[in-house]
C-alpha cells in the first residue's frame, strides 16, 4: 500500500475512533440528515459530531464516493482524481507523500481535483496541475518567492504554488518549504 493510501486509511481510522461510529454509521447518518451539498453535510458533521474540518471534510467525500460508485476503498479518491492522461502524476503524488509523511501525523483530506494535507490547517495541496506537471500548494508565511516557489495572489488556497515533472524535483529545497508549512500549522 503506497504512503497516500496508508495515510487515509490511518485517517478513516482515527476518524472512527474518535467519533465512536463506524463509517457505515456515518454514512448512514448523512443520509438520513437530508443534507445533499457538501458544505452543509460537512457543517452538520462538525456540529452533530464535533468533526474537525478535515475529517468531516473526508467522511463526506467518502460517502458521495459511496453513493456514486458502491462501497469505497482509501485508494479510491485518489484513482478518481490521477486518472487517463493525469495517471502518470500519480507517481510524483506518491513520491512527495512518501517524504512528507516523515515529518508526523497528519489529515489526508480528498478533494475532488486534489489532496489536502492538514494538521491543525491546511499546509499543503497536491493535485495534477498544466503542462502535465504535479501542483503543489504550500502555505506558509514570510518566506520570499522565487522562480521555483512561486508567490501567489492574497486570498486564495495556498500562499505559494510549486510544479514539478520528475522525482528528482522532490528535493531538499522542495521538502524544506513544506517542512516550514508543516510546522506551522501544528
Amino acid at each position: 500500500m503506497s504512503s497516500p493510501d496508508k495515510a487515509l486509511t490511518t485517517q478513516l481510522a482515527n476518524i472512527e475512533k474518535r467519533s465512536g461510529k463506524t463509517h457505515a454509521q456515518l454514512h448512514a447518518l448523512l443520509s438520513k440528515s437530508g443534507l445533499a451539498k457538501h458544505g452543509e453535510l460537512v457543517a452538520f458533521l462538525k456540529s452533530e459530531l464535533g468533526m474537525g474540518h478535515g475529517d468531516a471534510n473526508t467522511v463526506v467525500h467518502m460517502w458521495k464516493s459511496a453513493a456514486d460508485a458502491g462501497p469505497a476503498t482509501a485508494g479510491d479518491a485518489l484513482a478518481a482524481i490521477y486518472t487517463g492522461a493525469k495517471a502518470p502524476l500519480r507517481a510524483l503524488h506518491d513520491a512527495v507523500m512518501k517524504q512528507v509523511s516523515k515529518f508526523g501525523a497528519f489529515e489526508v483530506a480528498p478533494k475532488k481535483a486534489n489532496v489536502s494535507l492538514r494538521r491543525s490547517k491546511q499546509f499543503a495541496l497536491l493535485g495534477p496541475g498544466s503542462k502535465g506537471r504535479l501542483e503543489i500548494g504550500i502555505n506558509m508565511k514570510g518566506v520570499p518567492g522565487t522562480e521555483r516557489l512561486v508567490e501567489q495572489k492574497p486570498g486564495g488556497m495556498c500562499q505559494y504554488k510549486v510544479w514539478i515533472d520528475d522525482s528528482a524535483q522532490v528535493d531538499a529545497e522542495l521538502l524544506g518549504w513544506l517542512r516550514q508549512a508543516f510546522d506551522a500549522a501544528g
